[in-house]
């Protein structure tokens, strides 16, 4: 059972990844999957990978896909870091990092932004984290972070500035909403980026929005 605002995160991302009409999708630090079985149920999609460092972690989530009925979609879950250049998975149309970019070190992001824009390079990467402001509302001292596993958490201003960094140099645009929530002045309980390529993002518009139509 998933928590509401974990609930909430999952609704945006998949709304955004659908909408894009993404067909070949990266999930990034899968975890036990609770983005992944929806998306490979998703009928549009037609390749799927969750990519995780935790080894029980998969082994759960290949518990639920074994439960699940047949899908349209090849499905597979390899062993490793998003921090680690995945030459084979270059191009896809679309890259989910669901609350994990919080759970590096933070001198591991240059690392992260290298593999992801860089090399893997998707037409679309979806990024979401804790908004710190909202800590407050959630009862957690200034002193600490919601989960001991956190290496950091950002308020709005400090994820748009590395957004903003990060698609001004990978060559992205990139555009921000409150997810979880949108206190009028806290915000949401957690916040997403979503990057696009340029170099096909104007393309795609032509062809109707539609990720894999080129």
């Amino acid at each position: 059972m998933t928590t509401w605002m974990h609930e909430q995160r999952l609704e945006a991302a998949f709304d955004v990844v659908a909408k894009a009409g993404a067909r070949t999708v990266l999930d990034l630090g899968c975890g036990d999957g609770d983005l992944f079985v929806r998306l490979a149920a998703h009928p549009a999609i037609t390749q799927l990978v969750g990519i995780d460092i935790c080894t029980a972690s998969l082994a759960r989530l290949e518990h639920r896909l074994a439960k699940m009925p047949p899908t349209a979609a090849s499905v597979e879950l390899r062993i490793g870091s998003m921090t680690e250049a995945h030459p084979a998975l270059t191009g896809f149309d679309c890259a989910v990092l669901i609350e994990t970019i919080e759970h590096l070190d933070p001198s591991k992001l240059s690392q992260l932004e290298r593999t992801v824009f860089g090399q893997m390079r998707p037409r679309m990467v979806v990024v979401t984290t804790p908004n710190a402001e909202f800590n407050t509302l959630l009862g957690v001292p200034r002193h600490r972070f919601r989960h001991p596993d956190h290496r950091f958490e950002w308020p709005r201003v400090q994820f748009r500035k590395w957004g903003d960094r990060v698609a001004k140099a990978s060559g992205y645009d990139v555009s921000y909403c409150n997810i979880a929530g949108c206190h009028p002045d806290l915000g949401g309980a957690s916040q997403m980026a979503v990057f696009r390529d340029l170099s096909r993002h104007h393309a795609d518009r032509d062809t109707g929005g539609n990720l894999s139509s080129g």
